[in-house]
């Protein structure tokens, strides 16, 4: 069954199905909201925000219509307009680690150096990421981690295609500049001696 047909029933009262057009979609959009959340560190409001997405679209499905946007994209851009409500509410009101939830995991006596580095390169990548201004990191996650199109991310994000290209570019471009000094290796430099010879 598709979406359309989906929502078709779900208009018409047959409610239950809408449990199953969320599991379509739940873990993608549980992936984004948490995402766009991870750079204020409120990576443990996801879940929350996500079931607010599911019931503020569930709430507004009436007046979905395909011929505007996909229910995916519709849903993408609830989730956003979700998570960007609860950062402006969250905004100013710092709360210290101790008090967040957060608890630090220590590494295990024996973690093999792959692993370590790797872990490194990743956290320094997310890093990066939660660094980009809001619409460019909007834009990197939804192409990169959620594989949507230009069009789809220009209609989340309220932007035109080309924008949308700008936004990935500028985002892209920040992420290697911020990520140049820790990947950078230098394997060169031990043979400049060996030119004059």
């Amino acid at each position: 069954m598709t979406d359309s047909q989906m929502i078709r029933e779900i208009k018409e009262g047959n409610t239950e199905l809408y449990s199953e057009l969320m599991r379509r979609y739940q873990r993608k959009i549980l992936a984004f909201v948490y995402h766009m959340l991870k750079s204020a560190h409120l990576e443990l409001l996801a879940e929350d925000i996500c079931s607010e997405t599911f019931y503020k679209a569930f709430r507004s499905l009436h007046s979905f219509r395909e011929v505007d946007a996909s229910f995916s994209t519709w849903l993408y851009t609830i989730a956003r307009n979700t998570v960007l409500s609860e950062l402006r509410k969250q905004r100013g009101a710092n709360v210290p680690l101790e008090e967040s939830g957060i608890v630090p995991v220590a590494p295990g006596d024996v973690v093999p150096e792959q692993a370590v580095l790797r872990s490194e390169k990743v956290g320094k990548v997310r890093e990066a990421i939660n660094n980009l201004p809001e619409k460019q990191r909007s834009a990197l996650i939804l192409r990169e981690y959620d594989q949507l199109d230009y069009q789809e991310i220009a209609t989340i994000l309220g932007q035109s295609v080309s924008a949308v290209k700008s936004l990935l570019f500028r985002a892209r471009s920040s992420v290697k500049s911020q990520l140049e000094p820790y990947f950078y290796e230098p394997i060169y430099e031990h043979y400049e001696g060996m030119k004059s010879r």
